[in-house]
């Protein structure tokens, strides 16, 4: 009887780490915040929150609105990146020269991430927009089923999260205390997969559990 109870228990609080884990693990960049008219390395991770389908495919826009004059992809093993560029309504002046055309959007595809795992996609870009505070980065996840997820809805302060935030990067003049959003970004993500896993530990020890006092009835 315990053992079937400590099943139960188990198999429960899987199910709840498992469906409160996707509130937070979304599409992310980081950092979250960055300096206008700067250059910095974004990294977008992304989590596959499916258990039956493995991620095969990640497209990330660009603002085009606020274009970025030099995007660089990191080499990634496994994956292939297809950079999309647009001609620009006017030209970009840089410290190489004037910029016609910038990158839009950004596909990876090629690699998998499996069931219950992350990955991690960098670019190098600059100099950022000076003349916006926010760029998002609206971005679609494929599956291997043919579902696709897309990441598009702006996040407020003070507003409860949308189901399917986008990456977003906050634009800070130079010389500007950074707001504690960052750090507050990164622990809920660290908080967020430790959630995951363990709410995947509870589901394997749970059924094991209850395979075992089944066999033993």
């Amino acid at each position: 009887m315990k053992n079937r109870l400590a099943a139960t228990v188990a198999l429960a609080i899987g199910v709840l780490l498992l469906e409160a884990a996707p509130a937070f693990a979304h599409v992310t960049v980081d950092p979250a915040e960055g300096p206008k008219g700067g250059s910095i390395k974004l990294t977008f991770r992304v989590l596959n929150e499916v258990a039956v389908a493995n991620t095969i495919k990640f497209d990330v826009k660009f603002d085009e609105n606020h274009p970025i004059a030099t995007v660089s992809v990191k080499p990634k093993p496994g994956w292939t990146p297809n950079v999309i560029k647009k001609p620009l309504k006017a030209p970009l002046q840089t410290e190489s020269g004037q910029v016609t055309e910038a990158v839009s959007e950004i596909t990876w595809s090629g690699g998998t991430i499996a069931p219950q795992q992350f990955d991690e996609f960098e670019v190098s870009v600059g100099p950022l927009p000076s003349d916006v505070d926010l760029l998002l980065f609206p971005a679609v996840q494929t599956y291997s089923d043919g579902t696709e997820v897309s990441w598009t809805q702006q996040s407020f302060t003070g507003q409860p999260a949308p189901d399917h935030p986008a990456p977003q990067l906050k634009l800070l003049t130079p010389g500007t205390k950074k707001a504690a959003t960052s750090s507050t970004a990164s622990t809920t993500k660290t908080v967020a997969l430790a959630a995951f896993a363990i709410g995947t530990a509870g589901l394997v020890i749970g059924g094991w559990a209850w395979w075992n006092v089944r066999r033993w009835r």
